[in-house]
């Protein structure tokens, strides 16, 4: 079983700790910290050692960060977590901050009046240190980097990750390490750049054709690269990361080194460094121009040919979304006997949908915990059940499922929101208002150079339509067989990525009513070029990749127009064509009533 379910956040530790750590910023002079959710690697997914946020506060969140002073310390968390972290902090030690509508620096300047907060300078980036700085200009604030405040007052800190990396074949990934690396390269050369940096996680592992076991549920490698101008890249990495089989995949143009050496490699660079502002750790530019080299800032190189997958591994997410929809179909199946007999809960839930997702003996990891909420629980929307918090699944609410598996080819992540009896005709309202949202977003074709800023509204306007909206982008990037949350591309007010051919994204509006219910439907979609229409402009439009029925029951028909009913008739129709040959009987005949035409 890759998931459990052990309680990992304890607010009642939180006031203790958040003790010791003010007495050891008053013995360093400190008028404060930052606490990140982040590591050295600026990468969203972090090893049990970089939970500095979790062992301080009890929060547990995959986005946010605290900022401890003399007589507040907040946590900031944006609309995700809003419910969830009501739950797991001591309210009487810690505040809660809506972020990003309130910002780090002004909140600073209006709860300090001088003094010098701390933060270590390997885990913010340049970007947001320096916005910080420029809020608290003028006042008698200053930040200071130091040593890390948590790391000097957690005594059992565990050690580094030290997961075995491993090759990521050709076939999979379309194209050599050596043939990315010198595409790169050849951008590096055209303007000026010596060198670029390569910080990310899922970056370095995809120009080095290796996947990694760092961090749990993501295949990537902690290490830093320096991609040169020549195409060749120095890699820092654990040397007990990689065996002989892995070393043996390496072509000639790699050079390894000792992760500790990324420090000293990087004051020994001249020329002109890249290095991407908004993922790369601040020390990672102080070190450059300590040692006389000259930092130009732009992007990481690999991310935009990272979210812009290639035929191969766009074919090989399609053939996991085949084989991993036939498993959600065979869960959906046996859910749909046994719940309506009560005495299942939400533990029974999600191990039973990681049997059937094992049942294809292709599972590598699920690509993260298992979102499991009925009833209220459906409203945290990155509820993760436990032994603790585990539910019955009772008659006359929703199930909301939301759930991904990592396979060699590919990574899926898809939500259901499911009736158990009849759960009223408000929740079918809403469901209905959510499953337009997602069908809009589908549909949709647009010029090239439209970000996903652009189609965000798609998805929220059956729902603004009746005062009500979801307090998340609509869709994040998917990696290939890497980081199921993967930038820079998603659909999302703040998106300015213009969206390409081959980037993956997910398709996931919602509701969610706090104390009553959450839903939330969720397929990945990948962009590609729209077929010729009208006068033929040069459109994109996407591919769904995720196949797996809606539930009917909560499907309110009357509402949906002519041309949201012909899209929902289709998808079915194609998910019971791809999926039927891959189902045992009982599985094919609950997928043909599934789905029945409206």
């Amino acid at each position: 079983m890759f998931q459990t379910f052990e309680t990992t956040a304890d607010p009642s530790a939180g006031p203790g700790r958040l003790a010791r750590l003010r007495d050891h910023l008053r013995g360093e002079g400190l008028a404060g910290f930052l606490v990140p959710r982040a590591d050295v690697h600026q990468g969203e997914y972090v090893a049990a050692r970089d939970e500095r946020l979790q062992w301080l506060t009890g929060f547990t969140g995959s986005a946010g960060f605290a900022i401890v002073l003399p007589d507040i310390a907040g946590v900031f968390i944006d609309g995700r977590y809003r419910v969830q972290v009501k739950h797991q902090v001591d309210l009487s030690a810690f505040t809660p901050v809506p972020w990003p509508e309130v910002k780090p620096g002004p909140w600073i300047a209006e709860h300090l009046a001088e003094g010098a907060i701390g933060f270590d300078p390997w885990l913010h980036t340049a970007d947001e240190i320096g916005r910080i700085e420029e809020a608290l200009n003028g006042s008698g604030v200053t930040l200071r980097p130091v040593a890390n405040a948590v790391d000097a007052i957690w005594p059992d800190q565990p050690a580094a990750p030290q997961g075995a990396a491993f090759p990521h074949p050709v076939t999979l990934a379309g194209e050599t390490s050596e043939a990315k690396r010198a595409r790169l390269a050849e951008g590096l050369r055209k303007a000026g750049q010596d060198a670029a940096i390569i910080t990310l996680p899922d970056s370095l592992c995809w120009l080095l054709n290796l996947r990694g076991a760092d961090v749990p549920r993501n295949p990537i490698l902690h290490g830093f690269g320096i991609l040169r101008a020549d195409g060749s890249v120095d890699v820092f990495v654990a040397p007990a990361k990689l065996g002989d089989a892995t070393r043996g995949a390496l072509d000639a143009g790699l050079r390894l080194h000792a992760v500790e050496q990324f420090g000293p490699a990087l004051h020994s660079l001249s020329g002109r460094i890249r290095v991407d502002r908004a993922t790369a750790p601040l020390a990672v530019s102080q070190r450059v121009e300590a040692g006389g080299g000259t930092v130009v800032w732009g992007d990481d190189p690999c991310r935009l040919p990272k979210a812009a997958k290639n035929a191969a591994e766009v074919a090989g997410m399609r053939e996991a979304h085949l084989r991993d929809g036939a498993a959600v179909v065979e869960f959906l199946c046996w859910l749909d006997g046994a719940a309506p007999e009560g005495g299942l809960t939400e533990i029974d839930v999600v191990t039973a949908l990681e049997g059937y997702r094992r049942a294809t003996n292709r599972l590598h990891d699920i690509s993260f915990d298992t979102i499991c909420g009925a009833g209220p629980n459906g409203a945290i929307m990155h509820y993760r059940v436990t032994e603790q918090t585990n539910r019955p699944v009772r008659r006359d609410e929703l199930l909301l499922v939301d759930s991904g598996a990592q396979y060699a080819d590919g990574t899926t992540d898809i939500t259901r929101t499911l009736a158990v009896g009849d759960p009223g005709d408000e929740a079918r309202d809403c469901y209905t208002r959510v499953l337009q949202g997602l069908i809009a977003i589908s549909r949709a074709r647009w010029p090239r150079g439209i970000a996903g800023r652009d189609l965000d509204a798609l998805a929220r306007f059956p729902l603004w339509t009746a005062g009500m909206d979801f307090d998340h982008g609509t869709g994040h990037g998917v990696g290939a067989f890497l980081s199921v949350h993967e930038g820079p591309q998603r659909i999302s007010r703040i998106s300015e990525v213009p969206l390409e051919p081959g980037m993956i994204l997910s398709n996931e509006p919602g509701y969610y009513r706090e104390g009553a219910f959450g839903i939330r439907l969720e397929n990945l979609i990948v962009v590609q070029a729209a077929p010729a229409l009208g006068d033929n402009r040069d459109q994109l439009c996407f591919e769904t990749l995720t196949f797996a029925p809606f539930d009917r029951r909560l499907i309110r028909a009357d509402r949906l127009s002519p041309d949201e009913r012909a899209w929902l008739d289709a998808y079915h129709a194609e998910v019971m064509a791809k999926l039927s040959p891959r189902l045992s009987e009982a599985a094919r005949n609950w997928l043909a009533a599934a789905c029945a035409p409206l």
